[in-house]
């Protein structure tokens, strides 16, 4: 498939240590694929789903200890320790090699050896780079014919170039004390072992789409971001893009797929999706920020999504997807806690066990998954594989705050933006290893997966800014507020749009707003809750006083976080920027004062 002397030396290489049986290289064909899902149905890799409902759809069970992320046995392997940064781990390349190697030696002994060259962005795109995966697993071959660009064009776009991420993944033996991803940014390269789970072992996900391309941007002038990326069109067919950063299982991917409420689409307003989950950001020509999505399909937590969460993503999930860790029902279709039917008799749980929902026990995985193509979501963007990418207008940071975070504030300028960025709390979810619900700072949704020092990426986004003649404005929202009883305030889902519309609205300079201790806020008149078909407590509609309750900033709440936000940013020592020095000390003198101030 290919004369590039590098990938050949890298295949060969690998193909000495692991030892295979076979080798095979990935072309991308239907009818290769085709035989592999043959083959991985026959081994009980994948499970043949009831294909009048869910045309080309397969069910997978990973081991039930290997259903998240590791981050605790997720590495950095530079050279100097220091250059990993305090929010990594970090391991020599040399210590690292040496035991990869050892696990890595003949664990593909009886197996096949899959080579599969793939593109992260469109084929030819100024944004795109490629990659070499080699795997033992029919499932990771046919998650990355969903995820990336397989096969001969990506070789073809590589040529005898050395720039490609080399990717080496086994299951090995499944063992979660052996079980390692671990990243060598100076070598371009990433090693994964012993696990099956996507997050670990898609590598060009997580691993290259940020991890090491975070690095490569900082080293070539742009950005790899955990961001998605949509277009809000108004009445008069003009799109303005945002680019948005959340952490996992925070509602990114409802974001990005967002309907926009009845009142709103009687109007004429639209949301297109162009990613769900990442984005590679380049300063334009013309002084603005441009995005792509790197990916080409969308790997969605499945619990919660429901025709009312998310019925874009449900849609995208009828033909050609591949769930992992769901419920198998009893006519080969699949379930999760939060979907439209309700709980099934007679089904299997995400362990492959007889489960009666009335156990109490939940059936579906909390981060179980679903991995389908982004062309069959209805709201994709007729341009979101345009090579050029999007101008982005506005960059969206969000996270799970029940406390203090408003509904929705505008940094006072992009160094303010990347303060805000750079001290957002966040609770932890199901889509990493840990207790969930932990309070956590997560500069720009990146903790897990900036391939270097969280100050040198906080420096490089400032960098970035300079460049900028044209920046997008910076928010931060709270969709997940709640009240005295627990329930959550804001109603969320395609009520969102209501927010994205005064953002917007601002990035347009068509309405005001006053100047709080943290940012800009809207007036409560400028949010239109409209027909908000919403009750926070039986017989209570959402109201204004509901409104005013989320855009309510109280100094005093935020004065408590200082000693935890000193403690976070000492963590970066002499490579946390002046800059960001300079706006925590200013902040802390207007929570101090309570300082706040109508325009």
């Amino acid at each position: 498939m290919t004369e590039n002397k590098m990938v050949l030396e890298f295949v060969n290489k690998m193909k000495s240590l692991a030892c295979p049986d076979e080798v095979v290289w990935i072309t991308g064909e239907k009818e290769q694929l085709d035989e592999l899902r043959v083959q991985a149905l026959a081994t009980g890799e994948l499970i043949e789903l009831n294909q009048d409902k869910l045309p080309g759809c397969y069910y997978h069970r990973s081991a039930i200890d290997d259903v998240a992320r590791v981050e605790e046995r997720t590495f950095i392997c530079c050279k100097n320790e220091a250059d990993a940064g305090p929010t990594n781990n970090w391991m020599s390349p040399n210590k690292a090699y040496e035991m990869a190697t050892d696990i890595f030696s003949n664990c593909m002994n009886g197996r096949t050896m899959y080579v599969i060259p793939f593109s992260m962005g469109p084929i030819g795109s100024p944004f795109s780079k490629v990659g070499i995966e080699l795997t033992d697993s029919i499932y990771v071959v046919l998650n990355m014919d969903i995820m990336t660009r397989i096969g001969k064009p990506a070789l073809d776009m590589l040529g005898d170039s050395n720039d490609f991420v080399r990717g080496m993944h086994s299951k090995c033996e499944l063992d979660p004390e052996k079980r390692y991803i671990l990243h060598f940014p100076e070598d371009n390269a990433i090693w994964s072992m012993n696990s099956g789970y996507g997050g670990n072992v898609l590598l060009g996900k997580k691993c290259f789409a940020l991890r090491l391309a975070s690095y490569q941007a900082k080293n070539e002038g742009w950005l790899a971001e955990h961001m998605l990326i949509l277009g809000v069109e108004n009445p008069k067919g003009e799109i303005s893009y945002i680019a948005a950063a959340f952490p996992s299982a925070c509602g990114k991917t409802n974001l990005a797929m967002l309907i926009p409420p009845e009142i709103y689409r009687k109007k004429g307003y639209k949301v297109w999706t162009v990613g769900d989950d990442i984005a590679w950001l380049r300063v334009g020509e013309d002084g603005r920020l441009w995005a792509v999505n790197p990916e080409k399909g969308f790997f969605g937590v499945a619990p919660g999504t429901n025709s009312k969460s998310n019925p874009n993503a449900m849609a995208s999930t009828k033909r050609d997807t591949i769930f992992t860790n769901v419920v198998l029902k009893k006519d080969m279709t699949v379930w999760w806690e939060g979907h439209d039917d309700p709980p099934p008799k007679g089904a299997l749980n995400w362990k492959g066990e007889s489960w009666n929902p009335e156990s109490g026990e939940k059936g579906a995985h909390p981060n179980a998954r679903f991995t389908a193509p982004a062309k069959g979501c209805p709201s994709i963007a007729s341009n979101w594989e345009d090579p050029k990418g999007v101008p982005v207008s506005a960059i969206v940071i969000g996270g799970r705050r029940a406390k203090m975070a408003p509904l929705v504030y505008q940094s006072w300028d992009w160094q303010h933006g990347v303060f805000i960025a750079m001290i957002t709390h966040s609770e932890t979810t199901s889509a990493q290893v840990g207790a969930t619900g932990v309070a956590r700072r997560d500069p720009f949704a990146m903790l897990p997966f900036c391939g270097y020092h969280m100050g040198d990426y906080l420096r490089h986004w400032l960098d970035i800014g300079k460049k900028l003649t044209d920046p997008p404005k910076i928010f931060n929202v709270n969709w997940f507020r709640i009240d005295g009883d627990g329930n959550y305030i804001w109603p969320g889902f395609s009520e969102n749009f209501r927010v994205l519309d005064w953002i917007v609205r601002r990035c347009k300079d068509e309405v005001d707003a006053w100047e709080s201790v943290i940012g800009y806020m809207p007036h409560y008149e400028d949010i239109d809750i409209t027909d908000i078909d919403y009750y926070i407590n039986p017989g209570k509609r959402f109201n204004v006083s509901d409104l005013r309750v989320l855009l309510t900033v109280e100094s005093a709440i935020w004065r408590e976080g200082i000693p935890s936000r000193q403690d976070f940013l000492m963590t970066f020592g002499n490579r946390l920027p002046k800059e960001l020095k300079d706006e925590l000390t200013a902040f802390e003198h207007r929570l101090r004062l309570g300082y706040q101030t109508n325009l």
